[in-house]
């Protein structure tokens, strides 16, 4: 019995290419005289690659428990345990069930754990066990052995090879035809899929190359039957595709043939067909020939000839228009502007000559002016080309877009709105609205004072004269020409965001500098107010700032009159300014008043006297006589005028107790009697501002034209 085992032991030592560590025994401690209490055993052991690791129980005899609680043998293969052992076993019950089990993965370890508790109180005799190395059968025990055709096992590993007319590919594993062919110099010949008219070769990968003369191309006409593997939803499993020197044809699949003739436009071409690793389809057989080259009617992308063909023979010449929102990707000298369309010829070579590109038409970005306020909304990955849009908008709220917000770029280049309108939008001033309303009532004469923000187009003239201006946008203000009369050279400052007169140089107050002083043409100049002046008509000035002003709730512009917001009997209107505001001694209308000027600003309600009224005009200090013209009207209240000082200042309506807003400007405080002649019911005159808006607007464009001229 030793003898047979120790040549079994030899038998299979010799079979094996591994280490003689990997075969032997493995028994309980004290076998087989019995194991003793607490006792334990951990062993392991792995199987080279290519093998396994098997083990057979010959003899188990365990303390018996539930579970194995007590006494136990506990098998793992990688780390997982396969099974748990205890009580006792005849010999033929281990080898039918429990030794099957007691196998390792190829290249895997097995792991035997023994443990035994304190109660033993009958000797038992533990177990014996043999274990081995094994050549593990890939071919017949491994699905993935990855051999497509033959797969042979070797002691550690296995080898694949293939039927006759294959070959292994550089995988190994992948038996391949050998369908490559050079058909280089042929004008005439056939072309199939292997094995043609038999089901075609699995895992295929064949390249047929053909070359003709240059002014040659290859046409191929396909057998009609066609029987290329194709997925349910139509997607190629198998695949035949051309390769051109202009592109790739196909890929074609299926059991429909690509067209016949199929002209390729290329004198060398590459036939590709591939197949994967099942199917038993027949595949595809054609013949090629020659015949000359021949121009596609498509030149260029996004383009269209005419006249309009399938194809063009050599010298035929045609006229290529690019698609709307497209230009021709060519410079023309002494010209920026690309054309739509040129004119091109079929070459010998079945190319086009000259043959440019349609580009998709890029607007750029759209032309501001320089001075313009007006900004434009784009994100950084934003394009400009054809059909992209654009969107523009104001700084603040204190402006509104005049026009659409959204624009497009069109096919002739040009930005267009969705009205089609080129005219790029601009912004417009918010003009006569109050943000912080309070209705109140008062009079300049006697009156309450302003509070910051009620009249925030009402402007300070401190020196050479004392009066007042009105905002009418964010460059310039309007003004009683006798206030500015021979100022036109200096550089004024006006005051804006003030209520206080003796704090124009507080923070917070706007000091706008005049650029520019346009006195109406019509106005008397030159005239002294304390002389010979009968006459104030056209008492009208503008005042142009050296920048824009910033805009606030404390400084905002006055709306100008419009539609039938022109002045009527009793229309309800305020007047402001910083003049005077009581009398000592006789007053005058010049500067010679005696008596204080404002310090804080006032303002009174007043109505519009009838023209019969205002016809009947005061006679000065002096003894002259004023004119009244249809350029002017008079309004007033009992205990409430404008004085002197308040000269340039505005007359808004409607009044601040009837709305927050908008405020139009219809009248500027001119002339007048003496502040407070009860004789002259407190009359004054004022500029009638809606026979001059034409007049403002017109300098205004003209001024604007002149300096975009500057710039340019």
């Amino acid at each position: 019995m030793v003898r047979l085992s120790l040549l079994l032991l030899l038998v299979l030592w010799l079979s094996c290419s591994a280490s003689s560590t990997l075969l032997g025994w493995v028994e309980s401690p004290g076998y087989p005289r019995g194991y003793p209490s607490h006792a334990s055993l951990n062993w392991s052991r792995c199987a080279p690659a290519g093998h396994t690791l098997s083990m057979r129980l010959i003899h188990l005899d365990l303390e018996d428990s539930q579970n194995c609680k007590n006494d136990a043998v506990k098998v793992f293969s990688n780390g997982n345990l396969i099974y748990v052992l205890c009580g006792k076993r005849e010999a033929e019950e281990l080898e039918s069930t429990v030794n099957p089990m007691l196998i390792s993965f190829p290249g895997g370890c097995l792991k035997l754990l023994f443990n035994s508790d304190y109660s033993n109180i009958k000797r038992h005799t533990g177990f014996r066990g043999f274990y081995s190395i094994q050549d593990f059968d890939e071919c017949m025990g491994d699905p993935d052995n990855r051999c497509t055709q033959f797969c042979h096992n070797f002691i550690g590993g296995y080898r694949c090879s293939c039927h006759h007319g294959y070959h292994l590919a550089k995988d190994k594993h992948t038996c391949s035809v050998s369908c490559n062919k050079d058909l280089m110099g042929l004008n005439r010949g056939d072309i199939s899929s292997p094995a043609w008219p038999r089901s075609y070769a699995e895992n295929a990968n064949c390249r047929y190359s053909l070359s003709v003369e240059e002014h040659l191309q290859l046409e191929l006409h396909f057998n009609e039957v066609f029987d290329v593997e194709q997925s349910p939803d139509g997607q190629c499993i198998d695949a035949l595709t051309i390769e051109t020197q202009s592109g790739i044809l196909g890929p074609f699949c299926g059991q429909t043939p690509p067209p016949s003739p199929l002209p390729t436009h290329s004198n060398n071409i590459k036939i590709v067909f591939t197949s994967d690793s099942f199917g038993t389809n027949k595949g595809f057989s054609l013949n090629f020939k020659t015949r000359d080259k021949v121009c596609r009617a498509s030149v260029t992308s996004n383009s269209r000839v005419t006249p309009e063909k399938k194809e063009y023979n050599r010298g035929e010449t045609v006229i290529v228009t690019c698609d709307a929102g497209y230009l021709v990707n060519i410079t023309k000298p002494n010209t920026e502007d690309l054309p739509l369309q040129y004119e091109t010829t079929c070459q010998s070579s079945g190319t086009w000559s000259p043959s440019h590109t349609c580009e998709l038409v890029d607007c750029g970005l759209p032309e501001i002016n320089d001075d313009s306020i007006l900004q434009l909304k784009m994100s950084a990955n934003q394009k400009t080309q054809y059909k992209d849009q654009i969107q523009f908008h104001c700084p603040s709220d204190y402006y509104v877009l005049e026009g659409d917000d959204t624009y497009n770029c069109s096919a002739s280049g040009e930005w267009v709105s969705s009205k089609d309108k080129s005219e790029m939008p601009k912004c417009t001033e918010v003009c006569g609205m109050l943000e912080n309303y309070t209705p109140s009532a008062g009079r300049i004469l006697g009156g309450k004072n302003a509070k910051l923000g009620e009249t925030p187009w009402q402007l300070l003239i401190k020196d050479p004269k004392r009066g007042g201006a009105s905002l009418i946008n964010d460059r310039w203000a309007v003004t009683a020409a006798h206030v500015v009369d021979g100022l036109e050279e200096i550089t004024l400052n006006l005051y804006g965001g003030l209520v206080d007169g003796m704090k124009s140089s507080d923070p917070g107050v706007s000091v706008l500098n005049s650029e520019k002083i346009i006195i109406h043409p019509d106005y008397e100049r030159g005239i002294p107010l304390a002389k010979q002046r009968t006459n104030y008509d056209n008492d009208i000035a503008l005042i142009k700032m050296t920048s824009r002003v910033k805009f606030g709730p404390n400084l905002q512009p006055i709306c100008l009159p419009e539609g039938d917001r022109g002045v009527i009997e009793n229309l309800q209107g305020t007047v402001s300014g910083w003049g005077w505001i009581e009398r000592k001694g006789k007053p005058k209308m010049d500067s010679s008043q005696k008596g204080h000027m404002a310090r804080l600003l006032k303002y009174a309600h007043i109505s519009v006297y009838s023209q019969a009224e205002c016809m009947d005009t005061p006679i000065t200090s002096t003894g002259i006589a004023m004119s009244f013209t249809d350029n002017m009207f008079c309004a007033g209240a009992p205990g409430k005028d404008s004085c002197a000082g308040d000269s340039g200042g505005p007359l808004v309506v409607p009044g601040l107790s009837t709305s927050a807003g908008p405020y139009y400007l219809n009248g500027i405080v001119s002339w007048g009697a003496p502040c407070m002649d009860q004789q002259n019911n407190n009359k004054g005159y004022y500029t009638k501002v809606e026979n001059y808006v034409r007049w403002i607007k017109e300098k205004i464009q003209m001024e604007e034209q002149l300096e975009k001229k500057i710039r340019a």
